[in-house]
């Protein structure tokens, strides 16, 4: 890329170019809207210097509503009104895809469109007759997606206990079982919150011999990370015979001091952290480490034992299941496990929206389903407001990710089929934690499902919502990440948007991965304007000024963001109510704060960074490859990274498809290049990658 001369970078100083713009979410909360105040707020964003604005609708609990009621002839008229005063005083504008800032649903998406997940229901039963009913659970609502069948060993019940874990103390639970069971895996189940340190142990003649020691991290029970709330924590063992076993609970992290545990010791092997592994339950806290979905390699626990199903030995039933649910099967010798496999959705819904505007998350895996969500609503704006009113239209909107995982959809078993060569049906029973073939192999397989997740939200999410932005005149703004049960990895996730934001509140944490996640990816998939959402805080509210807010904008300019977006312009529909219109969340960023008739001062300064960071390319001098597990919301950094020295984050997918090494240097399509590719501390990698990279260091990297 050609520099600019000092001429050009003076000039564009001085009178910063239209292109270059200073954006603002336009909050327009509960109902209360007017046509004067939409006025009033576009004249004073115009003369602030604020020259993008983008319409998000939000619902907030517990306060009373307006009354313009979302997608009623007057909100769309007042939508009219905005979209076409915005165009007249030169304001782009920008639609949230869905009402709410987190995700993308709405009451149009019916269940079978939603976000989804495999469950499954057992029976056991004996072989050498004629099975002749209902698959469990059947029912007509149900999205049957398997009957399967498998042989399975008789063995003795699970003996479970309950356990109360003390505040602030350590608990220790005896356990006696039967002479001659073999013990191969520990189910904990938490009533409510608790956190902490664990050790099994198991007495041989008189003495514990301890026999694994994990963490029990049961914290968050809400669906936003994940749709199965209350899922165990599942770990396998060692195949142990003893009449007695402890369990011993460290000084808890965190506990609900009424939270009962019940711990279950179990005969079969199961599948260690299949929850984690599964998606059915994430990470529990806002800020996802780089390792958080990563798992040791575990010992193969149950590979030679009879008790670990045989995919070899896995019958697929389904065709013989009628469309109401019976099957007439002869059931072969032995004893026999008969599971169905079901779609469910989730339940998430898009949020904090009005009710009228609230429905369930529609499935991100999914291109027909994003494609009618986005006809939906998107569709709906086009096709009632004239082209005359929205020529200032040019965004659709996605804000970080809140709603959660899913791990299945429509048509999977074909395509994770042709994507990874191999049939997946016999593996299914793992999504309960069963261990197929051996435990490696189950793991194995629950990879493959997480990365066929990531790649398929990446792809059909955003990438087909981008499709179709570019279909109808109008490009994509993504932040790309998220806080809550984000199942993607993050730089191929923004990849698929035209643009991409960061994050930074005032004070607190909120930041320190974000941005640096928004500036890989536009660096690594050459995107010229790296956006943040700037300036978001929380209580007490209008104690934040430009003076006090500084140090952070300027801190993260140096971390590769080149373009800010005001967090929050409330919507101001009253003129006799002051201070006006606000909430608990965001800088009081809106024409009734005594400060914002100075905003010009500011914005001026956010244009002029802006203009100067968007010139050239940014210079990172190491690539840190964030290794292809999945999910993926930050990179790892090594310790030792010199002052004075910058980095960006680097996928699998652009040192396969783009990366380049020239003059010992790794170098991208558009003129990024660093000295130094520096991979994670991991003992697998895919062989296509690995030889990619052995080919890099030959070539002089």
């Amino acid at each position: 890329m050609e520099s600019p001369s000092m001429d050009d970078l003076e000039c564009g100083f001085v009178n910063v170019p239209d292109s270059v713009r200073v954006a603002c979410y336009w909050y327009w909360l509960s109902g209360h809207i007017s046509e004067e105040g939409i006025v009033k707020d576009l004249q004073a964003m115009r003369d602030a210097g604020i020259t993008r604005a983008y319409i998000g609708n939000i619902g907030l609990k517990g306060g009373e509503y307006g009354d313009v009621r979302m997608f009623s002839d007057e909100w769309w008229r007042l939508l009219r009104v905005a979209l076409k005063t915005a165009s007249d005083y030169g304001i782009e504008t920008g639609i949230f895809n869905c009402a709410g800032w987190s995700q993308s649903g709405g009451p149009w998406v019916t269940p079978e469109k939603s976000m989804r997940f495999i469950r499954s229901s057992s029976v056991r039963l004996n072989g050498g007759d004629f099975w002749n009913g209902i698959i469990p659970e059947y029912s007509d609502s149900m999205q049957l997606v398997k009957a399967l069948a498998y042989p399975c060993e008789e063995r003795n019940p699970d003996k479970s206990w309950t356990i109360v874990h003390n505040d602030g103390q350590e608990t220790t639970l005896d356990m006696c079982m039967d002479d001659g069971q073999k013990v191969r895996s520990l189910i904990i189940r938490p009533s409510g919150r608790v956190m902490c340190h664990a050790e099994l142990l198991a007495d041989e003649e008189g003495k514990f011999r301890s026999i694994r020691k994990f963490i029990i991290d049961r914290t968050n029970f809400s669906t936003s990370v994940g749709f199965i709330p209350d899922a165990p924590v599942v770990i396998s063992v060692s195949e142990t015979s003893s009449d007695k076993f402890r369990l011993s609970l460290g000084k808890p992290e965190a506990i609900d001091t009424t939270s009962k545990i019940t711990v279950t010791l179990s005969t079969e092997p199961m599948v260690e952290r299949w929850p984690e592994k599964s998606l059915a339950k994430m990470y529990q806290r806002p800020d996802p480490k780089w390792d958080s979905y990563i798992w040791p390699l575990e010992p193969d626990y149950g590979g030679t034992d009879s008790a670990a199903v045989r995919s070899a030995q896995v019958l697929d039933v389904t065709g013989s299941v009628s469309d109401k649910g019976e099957l007439v099967w002869k059931v072969p010798d032995g004893l026999w496990t008969l599971s169905a496999y079901y779609m469910q959705s989730t339940g998430m819904t898009n949020s904090p929206a009005p009710p009228e505007a609230t429905g369930l998350e529609v499935d991100k895996m999914s291109r027909r389903h994003v494609g009618f969500h986005y006809d939906s609503f998107v569709g709906e704006l086009l096709r009632r407001i004239p082209e005359n009113d929205r020529r200032g239209l040019k965004v659709v909107v996605q804000d970080s990710y809140e709603t959660g995982s899913q791990n299945w959809t429509d048509g999977m078993l074909d395509s994770f089929k042709v994507k990874f060569n191999y049939d997946p049906t016999p593996f299914l029973p793992v999504l309960d934690g069963h261990v197929v073939d051996n435990e490696d192999v189950s793991s194995r397989f629950l990879w493959d499902l997480r990365r066929f997740v990531a790649d398929a939200v990446a792809d059909n999410y955003v990438g087909e919502l981008t499709r179709l932005s570019h279909r109808d005149g109008l490009t994509t703004w993504l932040e790309n990440y998220g806080h809550w049960g984000f199942p993607g990895e993050f730089l191929q996730y923004g990849g698929r948007a035209d643009e991409v934001s960061g994050e930074f509140w005032n004070k607190g944490e909120l930041g320190l991965i974000e941005n640096r996640c928004a500036s890989s990816c536009g660096h690594t998939y050459g995107k010229k304007r790296i956006w943040a959402e700037s300036c978001t805080s929380g209580k007490p509210a209008f104690t934040n000024y430009p003076g006090n807010m500084k140090a952070r904008v300027d801190r993260f300019f140096t971390e590769g963001i080149n373009a800010s977006l005001l967090h929050v312009y409330i919507h101001q529909p009253y003129e006799n109510l002051n201070p006006g219109m606000n909430a608990w969340f965001g800088t009081e960023f809106n024409r009734k704060n005594t400060w914002f008739c100075c905003m010009g001062m500011f914005t001026d300064y956010l244009k002029r960074c802006g203009f100067l960071l968007q010139q050239g390319m940014y210079v990172a001098d190491v690539a840190y490859f964030i290794g292809e597990d999945t999910p993926k919301m930050t990179g790892p950094v090594t310790d030792g990274l010199p002052k004075g020295y910058s980095f960006d984050y680097i996928n699998s997918e652009i040192l396969m498809t783009k990366a380049d090494v020239r003059n010992g240097r790794l170098v991208l399509p558009d003129g990024m290049s660093y000295r130094l590719l520096v991979l994670p501390e991991q003992k697998t990698m895919r062989p296509g990658l690995l030889q990619k990279i052995l080919g890099f260091a030959k070539e002089g990297l």
